[in-house]
């Protein structure tokens, strides 16, 4: 009788012991394969043409803190990354301000793409801004004593920077190690000062500043109504496909050339398409919703070519070299267009 109420304690314990383990905290982040969207159901274009075969796909991560149990999964599962969470959250910042930073991150990834696209397609846009403000620093940042919260970051190298995206793809546009030249307003006084560039946690051969930033006070003045219904997906890397999605209903032919392609990659006001996080789990994705192709920041090829089996991955690094291999798509299905810039109306 004794032995018999043992063993019952014993499995009792055990069960309790499994049960806490997924309630138990940990220090890492878990970022899975997320969803994919048709973008012709995320944009709306005033007076667009919608009649295309084709689509172009929205392709997301998703990231969640572990709990023991889910953390041991996630080690042991092939298609999901385990990061440490002071690797994706910035010091002193708590989730509910990490997804305030990445809501304001999408925002601004919606207005540039919509400045692009409208301006390809002729129209002349204005941009009022304030420049980018730093928010966070990760982890080793080599800005740590150089700059500080609440800086924000007018120029790179003397030349003028309005968004976030710039500022990154002006950094990146160097070696690990080379000095940038930065103009910073603090408070009421503006600072001239020098950071030397560290590895991106990411991709450790891209150079960073260490810093999260958010653009100040942007706005453009749109000349045609452009709508986003994003839902509770943030962050930037949307920012390529935002601008085929919206080119595409503001022109009459079909960029997609029948065909179902992703794609991921930040933009910049220069056409730059810049690197993305989450990049293995994002093909994976796109190829189980069918995919064909799947536009992907020339510094995260060889991670996407590692989750790619079906889908054809296309390499880019700025906008211009999207658009001619989607015009490569449709002379070969009989129609081409062009999208060089076309005069602004």
């Amino acid at each position: 009788m004794a032995k018999k109420q043992e063993r019952v304690l014993f499995y009792f314990a055990l069960f309790g012991l499994l049960l806490v383990g997924f309630f138990i905290p940990t220090d890492f982040i878990l970022i899975k394969p997320g969803e994919v969207r048709d973008l012709s159901k995320v944009v709306a274009v005033e007076g667009a043409d919608a009649d295309d075969r084709g689509k172009f796909y929205l392709v997301t991560v998703t990231q969640q803190q572990a709990r023991l149990w889910s953390l041991i999964y996630g080690y042991l599962h092939p298609h999901i990354e385990v990061r440490r969470y002071s690797a994706v959250i910035p010091q002193g910042m708590d989730l509910r301000d990490y997804r305030r930073l990445l809501d304001q991150w999408m925002q601004e990834s919606k207005d540039t793409a919509s400045v692009i696209a409208l301006r390809r397609a002729g129209y002349d846009v204005e941009i009022i801004s304030e420049g980018a403000m730093v928010v966070g620093f990760l982890e080793n940042s080599p800005s740590q004593g150089i700059l500080q919260k609440g800086d924000i970051i007018t120029a790179v190298d003397g030349k003028k920077m309005a968004l976030t995206s710039e500022v990154i793809s002006a950094v990146q546009n160097r070696r690990v190690g080379d000095p940038v030249q930065l103009t910073v307003r603090r408070g009421s006084e503006e600072l001239n000062m020098t950071v030397t560039t560290g590895p991106l946690p990411d991709s450790p051969e891209l150079p960073a500043l260490g810093v999260y930033i958010t653009t100040v006070d942007w706005k453009p003045v749109l000349p045609l109504k452009v709508e986003l219904e994003t839902g509770m997906i943030g962050g930037p890397s949307a920012g390529l496909m935002f601008v085929l999605e919206i080119l595409n209903q503001l022109l009459p032919e079909d960029l997609t050339a029948g065909k179902l392609i992703a794609g991921t990659g930040t933009m910049d006001l220069d056409e730059n398409v810049g690197q993305i996080g989450g990049v293995y789990q994002k093909v994976i994705a796109a190829e189980r919703a069918g995919a064909e192709y799947f536009f992907v920041p020339v510094e995260n090829y060889e991670a996407a070519k590692a989750a790619a089996h079906k889908i054809t991955l296309v390499p880019v690094t700025n906008l211009q070299e999207v658009l001619d291999f989607l015009d490569s798509l449709a002379a070969a299905s009989g129609s081409s267009f062009q999208a060089e810039r076309a005069p602004a109306a």
